[in-house]
């Protein structure tokens, strides 16, 4: 193993330390009302009550990431990709980001994959920051949403959360109108600097960008379109869990508790979010009438599915691809050849 191999490995470190301290934050820390936040009581009370609700879990994570492969194949259809290809080679890449850190998955998808779908690895990382993007604007829509509809959330959190929308709204906007004049604008910016990070992030834009113009104003909006019906479809497997257990809440929990479990995947931890995945389920359902115990069940069962579900998925979408393949490389020895960090 080379000497940044060893780096980059060591830069996990921190981020398994913010999932243990979240982890234990989340679970194991006692509150003010004298009591840890895993329940036992209410783990060992844990059955299903509706198992009818079990298929709506099942239909709306199929069709919520049937719709995500498509968004990522109708941002490559230009040049030529098949829907299968890209929707194995998704599909695989989230099942990576859940078991390997640094987000290989991603890293892979760019470089390792790039060819099948008939691209370069510049295109395919410019879909990748794109799709981040709208998942990252969908996820805000959501949030401000369904603060307006009950639970108690304070005056500053409330501003913070729509000054971020508004933010989010104008750059996407910016962006899907205006793409084609705001190449060179940006360029005389960034060329008043010669730091690193800033020309990294330049480079990034720049292919955000070129992205959108290929796409087409009419084809970014359709994205935006696919993003939001692949998030109401995540909605609704949230719904279809508290449902399933019986969770007790008002209808708005599952969907906030939707948006802010996505969005604490912006905070750095280990591989698949555990820890802030967990507290930002629970404190979402906590403030839609569910009880402390039962959020934290909650919270644990829709991550541990999720989890298993994608990563059974990818990973045998994965394992079939391998074995048709006339020569094979061990995923180890593959993984060794990656460059240690995006371009």
């Amino acid at each position: 193993m080379t000497r940044e191999r060893r780096l980059n490995l060591l830069k996990m470190l921190p981020g398994l330390l913010i999932s243990a301290f979240f982890i234990w934050w989340t679970y194991i820390r006692v509150g003010s009302n004298g009591k840890r936040g895993f329940d036992p009581a209410a783990f060992h009370g844990l059955h299903i009550v509706s198992p009818a609700w079990l298929a709506g879990v099942l239909v709306f994570c199929v069709a919520g990431y049937t719709i995500r492969c498509y968004r990522a194949w109708a941002m490559l259809r230009n040049v030529g990709a098949k829907f299968s290809v890209c929707a194995r080679v998704f599909m695989t890449s989230l099942a990576a980001n859940n078991v390997l850190p640094l987000r290989i998955g991603d890293v892979m998808r760019i470089f390792s994959y790039a060819s099948e779908m008939n691209a370069t690895p510049s295109m395919v990382l410019s879909t990748v920051i794109l799709e981040k993007l709208l998942d990252v604007f969908s996820l805000a829509v959501l949030f401000v949403g369904t603060m307006h509809f009950g639970g108690a959330i304070s005056a500053h959190l409330r501003t913070v959360a729509e000054v971020g929308l508004a933010i989010s709204t104008i750059g996407l906007s910016v962006m899907v109108f205006g793409a084609r004049t705001l190449e060179a604008p940006l360029r005389k910016l960034f060329a008043k600097t010669h730091n690193a990070k800033v020309q990294k992030i330049e480079h990034w834009l720049m292919l955000a960008l070129d992205c959108i113009r290929q796409i087409g104003v009419g084809g970014t909006l359709m994205l935006v379109i696919y993003s939001f019906a692949a998030w109401a479809c995540e909605c609704m497997m949230y719904v279809s869990i508290a449902k399933a257990i019986g969770l007790a809440s008002d209808a708005v929990g599952p969907w906030q508790a939707t948006a802010e479990a996505n969005l604490s995947f912006l905070i750095p931890s280990s591989p698949g979010g555990i820890g802030p995945f967990e507290l930002a389920c629970k404190d979402a359902m906590m403030r839609h009438g569910a009880t402390p115990g039962d959020s934290g069940i909650y919270g644990l069962l829709v991550h541990l599915w999720l989890i298993a579900a994608i990563t059974a998925v990818g990973g045998g979408m994965f394992l079939v691809h391998r074995l048709h393949l006339a020569r094979r490389r061990p995923l180890l020895e593959e993984i060794e050849t990656l460059p240690v960090e995006l371009p």
